[in-house]
């Protein structure tokens, strides 16, 4: 396994994306707990979630709870595993979802999160997405809080513009240590925020690299230079695309979900695929 770093801790190059596990079509439980424990066997140490990744209205935290039950089952060490998790985003149960940014809530999110994970401190806390009702600068301040208070580790922003970045940056006093991001073959529009966070020295994450949930499994078929690539080193397009993404900066973290053991070995396997440079400019046409 390949490693790169988020603030002052050492991660897998690949990390594991938990919501295929805890929103519609989530397979059971003994097999999520199966693919959990294949990511670790395969070298990742970077396990992303959120308190918003469960299905029904009384299921809050559905993935947090199992990732912690994957960990404490698991049969190795799980001291250097970094659990990611995010809050400001909310599901209903209904299958929409909804936004609440504001410190008081997030602060209770965190709590919340902290006794699902059975952690003293959370290792990276991420705020989810922004809040319209809420001026961006109180729900960063509240992660502020959070980092002073000791409840979390490291600090990091979800679905972010260049302008949010730098503005929870500031607020942070420079600890601002990871944006997590949608990025993909299908949406590069956070392109900016890639280049941005490769200036200031960030961890980048993407978020559903391989396309999301119901397009990863056709991502070949989608983007035909991906299917060309992977044809020519016989492997899959999947683990083309994330070895795209590990090649475009040394800050790129992909998070690739799964839900089987088989599609997370298949990603962590991308850190040993080596791309040419004329395959990467085919790639990133």
């Amino acid at each position: 396994m390949e490693f790169r770093r988020i603030g002052d801790v050492e991660v897998s190059a690949i990390g594991l994306g938990g919501m295929p596990m805890s929103i519609e079509g989530r397979p059971d439980e003994e097999r999520s707990v199966r693919t959990i424990h294949a990511a670790l066997d395969a070298g990742v140490t970077l396990i992303d979630t959120a308190d918003a990744y469960h299905l029904y209205a009384n299921d809050d935290g559905h993935n947090e709870t199992l990732i912690a039950r994957a960990l404490s089952s698991y049969g190795g060490d799980t001291s250097s595993v970094l659990v990611a998790t995010k809050g400001g985003h909310l599901r209903p149960g209904d299958g929409s979802w909804t936004l609440n940014g504001s410190p008081a809530y997030l602060k209770e999110a965190c709590e919340a999160s902290l006794k699902r994970l059975g952690v003293d401190a959370i290792g990276l806390y991420q705020f989810h997405r922004p809040d319209p009702k809420t001026p961006y600068e109180d729900s960063v301040g509240a992660i502020r809080d959070l980092l002073d208070a000791g409840k979390i580790r490291m600090a990091g922003i979800s679905n972010a513009n260049p302008e949010q970045i730098r503005l929870a940056r500031e607020i942070l006093g420079g600890r601002l240590v990871s944006v997590q991001n949608q990025f993909s073959p299908a949406f590069r529009g956070s392109e900016p925020e890639l280049e941005l966070c490769h200036e200031l020295d960030i961890a980048f994450l993407p978020w559903s690299p391989l396309g999301g949930i119901g397009q990863a499994g056709d991502l070949g078929g989608r983007f035909a230079p991906f299917a060309e690539v992977a044809a020519a080193h016989g492997v899959s397009p999947q683990r083309v695309c994330l070895a795209w993404m590990l090649a475009r900066s040394p800050v790129v973290i992909p998070i690739p979900g799964a839900s089987r053991p088989a599609s997370i070995q298949d990603s962590a396997a991308a850190v040993d695929l080596e791309l040419t440079g004329d395959e990467l400019e085919l790639l990133s046409r």
